[in-house]
């Protein structure tokens, strides 16, 4: 039976320093006309404004517009707007949650999106998923990818180092992912992409290996992480679903957003989670556990803001927080005690 496998990918992907410059000469290489952009408070005078000006100066007439918060309502607000200006394009400048306004915003009115983040610390910078409050569920939905990502290493070499580390944790994590939809395959005979897989692969192996680059802030290593979350994008789209990038150690991070909302990063909650889950796949846990702590991410609950009894509550939580999607935590089935065990053993509480 032949099935039809549809990619969607970014036409444009710009990495490196000064980057942000480039957007207006970008946006008229795609034939764009019309730019809403979307900024947050913090981010319009980092790099908001920035975008708008270098617009201004090719004679393009950009709206900008602030995302106040990350939730449904912000998202009908700024698709309405985009809507009634006849934006062709919406432009999400800023962190990770205006990412997420912005390309459901695009989704919803019709545009085009195009990704220019302010930070690093999670992978929905080139995805097509994104997640805000009021969905009712912890975890993403799909939304269009991206049709160009402008990824500026000096505005986020000069972010907070903490969402640097955010993001090493939640591509490392790719390792434990990967290896769920493996299993996922063998055991349920489910759809796996190898391509898609060695991708996101490909990105966890090479954070560990620049870890001490990306530790030092050397450009080299911002670099590495922006080219990684943006493979790691590119490879869900390759397998049409978030599989490759999203298992075992994500869910043990929507499980924490339940029960403690706000403790953490996602992405730091991610690596904590690849540690355990690691090590319930019989892989190498401490090279990972080491990994995250020379990068300088939370290695235990401690870290993450959280006593050890709610990482316990959260491991046994999270093979139930997305029962369609078999991953070790199915097959392994923790208890309290056992989770427990486990959070001990890899000296996370």
């Amino acid at each position: 039976m032949n099935s039809v496998h549809r990619i969607d990918l970014p036409r444009v992907v710009l990495v490196g320093w000064g980057v942000l410059g480039s957007l207006g000469e970008v946006f008229l290489e795609l034939g764009l006309k019309r730019p809403l952009i979307v900024t947050g408070h913090k981010t319009i005078d980092i790099a908001g404004s920035q975008a708008e000006e270098y617009m201004r100066d090719l004679g393009l007439k950009p709206e900008l517009e602030l995302c106040t918060e990350a939730d449904l309502e912000t998202v009908k607000r700024i698709s309405e707007k985009a809507e009634s200006i006849e934006a062709d394009t919406v432009i999400g400048v800023g962190g990770g949650r205006t990412i997420d306004v912005a390309k459901l915003s695009a989704g919803k009115s019709g545009a085009f999106f195009i990704s220019v983040p302010t930070t690093a610390s999670h992978d929905g910078i080139a995805s097509n998923l994104a997640s805000v409050k009021g969905l009712g569920r912890p975890y993403s939905m799909k939304a269009n990818p991206p049709i160009a990502v402008l990824a500026d290493s000096q505005i986020i070499s000069e972010s907070p180092f903490r969402f640097t580390a955010s993001g090493c944790g939640d591509v490392i994590s790719k390792a434990v992912s990967v290896r769920d939809w493996r299993l996922a395959h063998e055991e349920k005979n489910d759809y796996y992409g190898e391509y898609a897989g060695s991708l996101a692969l490909m990105g966890s192996s090479l954070i560990m290996r620049n870890a001490e680059k990306i530790r030092d802030r050397i450009e080299e290593g911002y670099r590495t992480l922006l080219e990684a979350l943006v493979s790691c994008g590119v490879s869900m789209s390759i397998a049409g679903s978030s599989r490759p990038c999203s298992g075992s150690a994500h869910l043990v991070s929507h499980a924490l957003d339940t029960i403690a909302p706000g403790a953490a990063l996602h992405g730091e909650q991610c690596g904590v989670g690849t540690i355990m889950m690691a090590k319930l796949h019989g892989l190498d846990w401490e090279k990972i556990r080491d990994s995250l702590k020379t990068i300088g991410a939370p290695t235990t609950a401690e870290e993450l803001g959280i006593d050890g009894g709610i990482l316990v509550e959260a491991l046994v939580k999270a093979g139930s927080i997305r029962p369609e999607r078999y991953t070790i935590l199915n097959k392994v089935n923790l208890t309290l005690t056992s989770a427990r065990k486990l959070a001990e053993n890899c000296g996370l509480i």
